[in-house]
Parts: C-alpha cells; sequence; structure tokens
C-alpha cells in the first residue's frame, strides 16, 4: 500500500522537533505556521497517531514521534544525499556555464577562478560573453545567461546583485609624466592636465560624473573614448592622463605606464554577480559561482 507523505512533510516533522518551535520551523523552512500544521497533521494522519505534544511553551515528541526520529532522520539524510549525488555526477558530464561579463572584469577577474574550476571538472565549458554594463544587465534580464558579472548600478527588480568586491578609480599616466612621482594623488592635482575618458554612454563615466558632482569636483575632458583600453593607448602615446577602473589598468609593472590611487574622495565601483530572481541556476553554474564568490567575496 502506498503511503501518501511527502519529503516536506518529514522537514516539518524534524524542524519542529530540532527547533523546538513551530514559528521557529515554519521561518526555517520559509512557509506559514498554519502551512506547517496542516503537513504536521498530514504526517500525523498518515501513520494514524500524534506525533508531536503541544504545550503553550514547548513541542515535544510523542512515544510514536520519538521512535519514529531515527528512521525519519537516515531518510532525510538519504534523500538529500542523493540529490547532491545527481547534482556532482552532472558536472562531470560535458555542460556549459553561460555567463556574460563586462570586459575589464574578463579579463583581469575571472581567469584565476576558471583556471581553479576546470581543474576540478575538466568537462565543463564556459560561454563568456564579454559585454557593456547595459548590455550585460539586459543578457541577464533576457534570459540569455545564466548570471552576469557587472556593476553595482539602477538593476531591474527581478534581478539580484550579490557583492564581490570594491574597485577604485586610478589616475593612469606614462611613467615620464610628472604626476608619476606622486605615490596617490588629488582630484585637484589632475585640472591642468589633458584628460582622455571613456565616452558619457558608459555606464563607468556615468558612476564617476555622479561621484564626483556630489563632491563638487568638476573635471574637464580633452579626449572621449568608447573603450577602456582606448584611453591607455592615448595615455601610452603621450596625448594625456586617464582616470580609470583599476582592474582596467595593467597589473603588475607596466614598462611604460603607472596607475596612482586617487583621494580626496576615493571613488570606487562595486563589483558584483547579478542573477534572475527566484531562478534555479544549473549545477555547473551553481558551483561555479559558489567558488567565484568565495574566491573574491569581501566582508
Amino acid at each position: 500500500m502506498a503511503i501518501n507523505c511527502e519529503i516536506l512533510d518529514l522537514r516539518a516533522f524534524m524542524y519542529v522537533l530540532d527547533l523546538g518551535s513551530f514559528h521557529r520551523a515554519a521561518e526555517a523552512l520559509n512557509i506559514s505556521q498554519p502551512a506547517l500544521s496542516r503537513r504536521i497533521q498530514k504526517l500525523e494522519g498518515v501513520v494514524g497517531a500524534a506525533l508531536l505534544e503541544r504545550t503553550t511553551r514547548s513541542v515535544a515528541a510523542t512515544a510514536l514521534g520519538m521512535e519514529l526520529i531515527p528512521l525519519v532522520r537516515r531518510m532525510l539524510e538519504e534523500f538529500d544525499q542523493s540529490l547532491f549525488t545527481a547534482r556532482d555526477s552532472g558536472l562531470q558530464r560535458s555542460s556549459v556555464v553561460n555567463m556574460a561579463c563586462i570586459p575589464t572584469a574578463a579579463f583581469y577577474f575571472l581567469p584565476t577562478v576558471i583556471r581553479k574550476f576546470a581543474a576540478e571538472f575538466p568537462h565543463v565549458r564556459f560561454s563568456i560573453m564579454d559585454l557593456t554594463a547595459t548590455g550585460g544587465i539586459q543578457a541577464v534580464a533576457r534570459g540569455e545567461v545564466e548570471f552576469g558579472i557587472n556593476i553595482m548600478g539602477n538593476l531591474d527588480p527581478d534581478l539580484d546583485f550579490i557583492r564581490l568586491i570594491e574597485d577604485p578609480f586610478v589616475l593612469a599616466v606614462r611613467k615620464d609624466h610628472p604626476l608619476a612621482e606622486f605615490e596617490s594623488v588629488t582630484w585637484a592635482h589632475l585640472e591642468k592636465h589633458p584628460m582622455i575618458s571613456v565616452h558619457r554612454s558608459s555606464a563607468n563615466r556615468t558612476l564617476l560624473d555622479a561621484a564626483l558632482a556630489r563632491a563638487d569636483v568638476q573635471l574637464k575632458w580633452s579626449y572621449e573614448v568608447t573603450h577602456l583600453s582606448t584611453s591607455l593607448g592615448l595615455v601610452e602615446a603621450g596625448l594625456g592622463i586617464s582616470v580609470l577602473p583599476g582592474l582596467a589598468t595593467p597589473q603588475g609593472d607596466h614598462p611604460i605606464l603607472k596607475a596612482i590611487p586617487i583621494g580626496g574622495p576615493e571613488v570606487s565601483r562595486t563589483i558584483g554577480v547579478v542573477k534572475r530572481r527566484n531562478v534555479t541556476l544549473s549545477p555547473a553554474a551553481e558551483r561555479f559561482l559558489g567558488m567565484l564568490v568565495g574566491t573574491w567575496a569581501k566582508d
């Protein structure tokens, strides 16, 4: 004879006993207290006897409930282990992680984590769309990718943002430029020098202009370009200096360029993960995202 009992009924029984409260158990299971009570009643109906003794201050198992605890706990552990095994076996088969990423993060930010992930799961492939901040948000919202690496801004209400790191804006100059002798500068240091900026349509430019406006700082741009890499090329050619995110500057000791911190005030962009709210990721994407957050997230 089939027994009409669901896994959540068993979880409800164990949560109530482990937490000692219907209220706390309902919160942990993310269901209403009446819904939790109905599940307990359903389980008691299946076994044909009361499993819990309720008082105004506590909840305890009946004699039959005490007998069932080891069995129910073992059933739940075996069920969860089966799900984990199925999920991990999926990672051993050929699968694809589809993601969007702003170009600077794709170049400097992702390789370390992808290399670590690929060593553990060599059968998983990556499809990375290097897009502008706006394009990346749209790709996530439309479901073209499972998640994106982006900068925090005015997100769609159906999207979630998980913060990873702060990426401060810095000054990029040639090593033979007069400002290169400083280990840090203020915005006032930049006023007398030709400035190279990304175009006003760029999310980085919008973020920077808004932050400087709040600090009552104005910069005069001599050149505007579309890509951050182009601004570095103009700096390297000696046409001026540029303010850009730290991740967009050459990492390590560059033979020509130097990146200098800017203070008074410091301006930074927040880089994180964008994904659709209440959408379950594929096992491969979920595992990679966990590794990414674990590697880069800061307190």
